[in-house]
């Protein structure tokens, strides 16, 4: 994924159709000089609707749209002929996305299948014809309902990774060589903070021609449920991750110090990310001996789960994938 390719927050105005105007009409034919009313109702408005695409993994291509309008309905017609409804909006979003009101921040909805359809602005509703109004003490009613005002409302959507594994972990603790090691993902690797600035998704293959999807999420730094480093911009990614595998790197002064950190982060950010799976990857294992893994194990947080790696030897790989796929399933 190019940096400026990801997208995942975008704002804009939507506003749906006003609803056609009922028709003022009267049957007037050969031979029946004073037929009755028979106004036709005005067209619904057109929807914004939003519709999920799995093709889709980013909002770049709503970036820059600040508005979208659709179209009103059609006014009513004689003969009792409705208006045309008008056309509605689609938007193909990436499955993740979720609406919120731009003023409150509301949660509207959230897209999370392909081909899922929901209606973020409804489209006004059209009047009704002179017809439905006649009574048996005013047969020729000479007025219709006018048709209803379209919506006009300010929207975000932000997406959300879809992910079976969220990485999680401080800048350069090998996210990113471990996601290239074991898929076909090629995110920016090197050996500074922040390599990593968008994040990024793996198929990982498995026994038996199975897979889960992975995702390097951007590093977390100790104060960025505040907004420090890259802030909350990517802990939301986190919440759509079922595992979540924190990776600390062997030559850190303290493991169980760096994951209550990290744990710490989460929880400001949103308490129910601890009812998440967690499992724990100590990386650049290749610098070690047996003993000395024996000993860092004292420091490894009680109850768990944990494995030693080396995404650049492949050491313990397998066996990682073997924890993820079981805790994925169990």
């Amino acid at each position: 994924m190019a940096d400026s390719n990801f997208i995942d927050y975008v704002k804009f105005c939507s506003r749906s159709g006003a609803g056609g105007s009922g028709s003022v009409h009267f049957r007037r034919e050969k031979h029946v000089p004073k037929g009755g009313p028979d106004g036709g109702d005005g067209g619904r408005g057109g929807h914004i609707i939003l519709r999920g695409n799995a093709q889709h993994w980013t909002l770049l291509h709503l970036k820059y749209k600040k508005h979208v309008i659709a179209d009103a309905g059609g006014n009513g017609e004689g003969g009792r002929r409705k208006g045309k409804d008008g056309d509605d909006i689609f938007l193909d979003v990436p499955l993740g996305t979720v609406a919120k009101d731009a003023e409150s921040m509301e949660v509207r909805f959230e897209i999370t299948e392909d081909g899922q359809e929901v209606v973020l602005t409804r489209g006004g509703r059209g009047g009704l014809g002179n017809d439905h109004f006649k009574t048996a003490t005013n047969q020729a009613p000479h007025y219709a309902q006018p048709g209803e005002e379209g919506i006009d409302e300010w929207i975000v959507l932000e997406l959300k990774l879809l992910a079976d594994v969220g990485l999680v972990g401080f800048p350069n603790a090998g996210k990113s060589t471990l996601l290239a090691s074991i898929s076909a993902a090629k995110p920016e690797i090197g050996d500074y903070p922040f390599t990593t600035l968008v994040p990024n998704l793996g198929v990982i293959p498995y026994r038996d021609d199975k897979s889960f999807v992975m995702a390097d999420i951007p590093g977390i730094i100790e104060g960025a449920a505040e907004g420090r480093g890259l802030g909350i911009r990517f802990l939301r990614h986190i919440e759509r991750n079922s595992i979540l595998l924190f990776m600390i790197p062997a030559d850190a002064d303290s493991i169980q110090e760096q994951y209550q950190i990290l744990l710490g982060e989460l929880e400001k950010y949103n308490p129910e990310l601890l009812d998440k799976k967690r499992l724990l990857a100590i990386t650049k294992a290749d610098m070690l001996d047996e003993q000395l893994m024996e000993e860092m194990k004292e420091d490894v947080p009680v109850g768990l789960p944990s494995v030693f790696i080396s995404a650049v030897s492949q050491f313990n790989l397998d066996k990682l994938k073997d924890m993820l796929w079981t805790a994925i399933n169990d």
